[in-house]
């Protein structure tokens, strides 16, 4: 049932979408057109609509409907999965620019926020914003020892109008969920859900401050991303101080080439760096659009990007994290059948699924394109495919995937833009196996079964009574269901990977801590018998680690 106080700003959102005709993309399919009895009452568009594409017609109305809206459009631009590409195109255009709030009023809530006058905290406080967006806008400011800052500060009010626009984009993706063609697909409740949660994290100015300090904490060098710091005693919750970084934005590339920067050499880094911090840091920069990634013109002999706009973050589940990796690496290798596989051993597939008909399915999109030279082929365009072909297949998309989805699209297109020619298999393959190599190493295993044996060593003793608890269960004729046998294989041969892994990790601990022991406090015995310890060690390592299928 939908809530009366929506149905105000719903009659206006339906005028404005009637306006700019964008009811024509609605319901034409099933031969119902719900918002054509509306006609009547629609506003005036203020371009002449008729030789718009359907694209062109969303992205004005969403401009015209407001900040919120136009936020929406940009998370539906990175559905490309699920919106056709010309209306991905259109939307990916939209701009989150409004008009100033008044620099007194900024004043006045970094005053509030800080609980202290603006003269005591800054030398200078700059009340003309340098940019504005819907969500906050930033001053450029001066601290008292001379430092340059800027200080990003939230709209006041923004919590309630939100709160507002988001019941109304509910109840608009509840019409669109009933009326659309393809609603099942679209999934436009998803998408509000997903907008929702954005906004709820750019609302909080002090987590934005958080997820800055982990990045440049990530790349602590600055040698091929720098990261403004964080002052942290001048940020709260609505306000934020950063340090002020000057550079070129890196879809400027007159100015890029005009400052003597190597555009080949920094596209190369653009996706070097992606990789790493999705894959070496599973923390990656979610919003990388040309807006938010400078290049630093002061660095000309080994040039560097800066980040800006950290309230947009992504991370992946362990799990997700390794089996993306793997995923990558056998499309890289044009291993089809490993990315069936995979794809089932992650749970994003029923486990159900004949394995050669997904197998069948992928080499059918994946072939053609590696008739092309490598250096021409688009990944982000490759993987959006990919996720196309397998939702026939009952996928799974997972939140946390498509966010990775959109910063690839971003990433390859600044990419492009730098050096037009770039290979990016040539440079994604082995920065992937060199991070992989270094995470899955035998050291970094020793050291997260040391990290973790405390916790096993707890939980051991229990084991026993779990297991009778199971038997006493399935004997009483409480396991009712009936496990897929698939599943159940999958399941039992992790289980038994991951006993191995845990004996073959006590006995190789054991082995090599009582080698350094032997070493250490018994020297008199000589070198041999440690050393036998410590190859003994390594072999149960060896023994326990895990096979990939």
């Amino acid at each position: 049932m939908m809530p009366l106080r929506v149905v105000p700003g719903l009659l206006r959102v339906i005028s404005i979408l009637l306006a700019y005709r964008v009811d024509e993309m609605v319901g034409e399919e099933k031969g119902v057109n719900p918002l054509k009895f509306f006609r009547p009452l629609a506003a005036k568009p203020r371009v002449d609509v008729g030789p718009l594409s359907r694209g062109e017609r969303l992205r004005l109305a969403m401009t015209e409907l407001g900040p919120i809206f136009v936020k929406a459009g940009q998370v539906m631009s990175t559905r490309r999965d699920l919106i056709p590409a010309d209306i991905a195109d259109e939307l990916s255009l939209l701009q989150d620019r409004v008009e100033p709030f008044p620099g007194s009023e900024a004043r006045a809530i970094v005053e509030r926020e800080l609980k202290s006058s603006i003269g005591l905290l800054y030398g200078h406080f700059d009340e003309t914003p340098l940019a504005s967006a819907s969500i906050a806008q930033v001053h450029a400011a001066t601290l008292h020892d001379g430092s340059k800052v800027v200080v990003k500060v939230l709209r006041p009010g923004i919590d309630r109008r939100i709160a507002r626009d988001v019941r109304l984009l509910r109840s608009l993706a509840e019409l669109a969920q009933r009326w659309h063609p393809r609603a099942d697909k679209i999934r436009p409740l998803e998408i509000v859900a997903e907008v929702e949660k954005m906004l709820e994290n750019e609302l909080d100015l002090q987590r934005e401050g958080a997820s800055a300090s982990l990045l440049k904490r990530n790349f602590a060098s600055g040698f091929d991303l720098y990261v403004p710091a964080v002052y942290w005693d001048l940020t709260a919750e609505r306000v934020l101080t950063l340090e002020r970084v000057y550079g070129i934005s890196t879809d400027d590339v007159a100015a890029i080439d005009a400052a003597g920067l190597d555009r080949k050499k920094l596209a190369v880094k653009g996706v070097r760096i992606f990789y790493e911090q999705v894959f070496r840091d599973n923390f990656f920069h979610a919003d990388a659009h040309p807006g938010n990634i400078w290049v630093d013109p002061a660095r000309l002999e080994e040039p560097r990007f800066i980040a800006l706009d950290f309230g947009i973050m992504g991370s992946l589940p362990e799990t997700d994290q390794y089996f993306l990796a793997q995923n990558f690496i056998a499309l890289f290798e044009r291993d089809y059948a490993r990315i069936a596989q995979l794809h089932v051993e992650a749970g994003w597939m029923p486990a159900n699924l004949r394995i050669d008909e997904l197998e069948a399915a992928i080499r059918t999109v994946c072939e053609p394109y590696f008739t092309r030279p490598l250096s021409q082929i688009s990944l982000a365009d490759l993987v959006v495919k990919l996720f196309r072909t397998a939702q026939r297949f009952e996928l799974t998309l997972q939140p946390q995937l498509i966010l990775l989805q959109k910063t690839l699209l971003n990433i390859e297109g600044v990419g492009r833009l730098l050096d037009p020619d770039i290979d990016i298999w040539a440079v994604a393959h082995p920065v992937l196996k060199r991070i992989l190599r270094e995470r899955y190493s035998p050291l970094r295993t020793l050291r997260e079964v040391r990290k973790r044996l405390p916790v096993w060593l707890h939980d051991a003793p229990q084991f026993p009574e779990l297991v009778r608890d199971a038997l006493r269960q399935f004997g009483r004729g409480e396991q009712r269901s009936v496990p897929d046998p698939q599943w159940l294989k999958l399941q039992q041969d992790s289980a038994r990977q991951q006993q191995r892994l845990i004996a073959c990790s006590l006995l190789g601990s054991s082995l090599m801590i009582s080698a350094a022991l032997l070493w250490t406090l018994a020297p008199q015995h000589g070198s041999l018998p440690p050393m036998l310890e410590s190859i003994a060690g390594l072999i149960a390592f060896a023994v326990g680690w895990p096979r990939s299928r």
